[in-house]
Formats: C-alpha cells, structure tokens, sequence
C-alpha cells in the first residue's frame, strides 16, 4: 500500500494537507487553526450620543423573533376567528360575564369540599404553630443573653470593725482604690449592639403576641367547622368576662 502526503497552498496564506492511501484521498484544511482579528461592531458615534446605545445585530435579533412571534399569534388569532362556528356552545359561555372585553368567572366559593377546608386549615394552623414556637425559642435565647449582660457583679463588701478610727481607715482605703462603673467603660460599639439586641427583643416578643392572637383565632374557626350542636354564649352567662367570644358544646355520647 502507497501512502503519499504534502502540503498545497490554496491561496490567502492558506494550505491544504493531502493524504492519498489507495484510492482515497482526505483534506484537512487549517482554517480553524490560524487566528484572526475579531471584527466588533461599530459604537455609537459622540455626535448622537443623545439617541442611546447603538442597537447591535444581537439586539435586532432579539426584537426581530419578539416581532415575528407577535404576529404569528395574531395570524392564528384571525385564522380562528373566520373559521369559527357559529352554532358552538360550551358551559364556560354560560358560566362568566365579560366586564370590559374581559371574561370574568363566577365566585368559586365553594369550589373546595369540606374536607379540603379543613385540611387546608390544619395545614396553615400547623405552619402557624411552627412559626410561633421558632420566635419564642428565640425569645428565650435573647432574654438568656441580655440577662447575662445585664446582670454585673455586686461590688459591696460588709467590713465589720471595732471602732471608730479602724472604720475612717476602711474608708480611706476604699475612697482610694474606687473604681468607676463598669458602664462608663464599654466601647461604643458594643452599646449599639446592646440597643440593637433589645429592639430585635422587642419585635420579637410583639411577633410572638400577634402569633398567639392567630393561632388561637384560627383554632377557634377550625372547631366551628367540625360537626356538633354549639352555642354562643351571652354576656350573663360568663363567669369570667370578656371581649372574645365564648362558645360552648353540646355533651355528645360516644359510641
């Protein structure tokens, strides 16, 4: 077998590499391998600085396909309305109104089961409960903390002595070794982040608050859902007054 191999220049300071094996002949071109000057596109000349960017060919493209898509939406759009028929009919004509070219369905109120309320309330009723024990773990984290930093180390000291000029000593003593209180000497930044530490505990004892209102409410509408003869009660008939209202249950035997 004859395997023959040489270069060609095919013009452009480019060349060809032949391989003949038998009959067959392979060219591989080094096209890809020389490199060349990436041409960019031209900038938006300082004399129309005024009118924006210069819209690029990737720009054009991009607003070109939004173009065409629009239109063919409408082309098939008007396709539909001239081959319509005019005898077709369908419940969801009957079931809306249109309120200014705009189809409006009806109320779907009850458009769940009583199951499905009541499952979703559980749900909601359990994120809620979740929620709520995650702020007062915090709570009780910031409360640990703040005490902490609060609560300094008493610096009184009971002498006890036998008379008079033992006690002028222990005094002059203690007036000369005083020290300045442990506040005046924290650094600033640690004061901000005291204050900043009390507002968050703040927020968060208020959050817990809000939580509790609404789990207890949500609670509350969950069991009015459930079966079982109930009543409100009057105002006469609390023994402890107040502004919520109270329901009571009628006793139910149980299998």
């Amino acid at each position: 077998m004859i395997v023959l191999g040489f270069n060609c220049n095919i013009g452009d300071g480019e060349y060809c590499w032949f391989k003949v094996t038998g009959a067959s002949v392979k060219m591989s071109s080094l096209r890809n391998a020389i490199s060349r000057r990436a041409h960019k596109e031209r900038t938006q000349p300082s004399s129309r600085k005024k009118f924006g960017l210069l819209e690029k060919h990737k720009d054009y493209v991009v607003r070109a396909k939004a173009f065409h898509k629009k239109e063919e939406t409408l082309r098939k759009l008007k396709e539909k309305a001239a081959f319509r028929n005019p005898d077709e009919f369908y419940f969801q004509m009957i079931k809306t109104r249109t309120v200014n070219g705009v189809h409006k369905p009806e109320n779907q109120a009850n458009k769940y089961t009583q199951e499905e309320l009541m499952l979703m309330k559980t749900q909601d009723i359990g994120y809620i409960l979740q929620k709520l024990q995650s702020e007062r773990k915090k709570v009780e984290k910031l409360t640990a903390v703040l005490h902490s930093v609060d609560n300094h180390p008493s610096n009184r000291h009971i002498y006890y002595v036998e008379d008079r000029e033992e006690a002028r000593e222990l005094q002059s003593q203690a007036s000369e070794t005083s020290v300045t209180s442990p506040s005046g000497d924290v650094p600033d930044h640690i004061k901000r982040k005291t204050a900043a530490s009390y507002r968050e505990f703040e927020a968060r004892k208020s959050r817990v608050s809000q939580l509790e209102k609404l789990y207890m409410e949500m609670s509350l509408k969950k069991e009015l859902q459930k079966n079982g003869r109930k009543r409100k009660l009057r105002e006469d008939e609390l023994t402890c007054p107040t502004s919520k209202p109270v329901y009571k249950w009628r006793s139910e035997r149980k299998r």
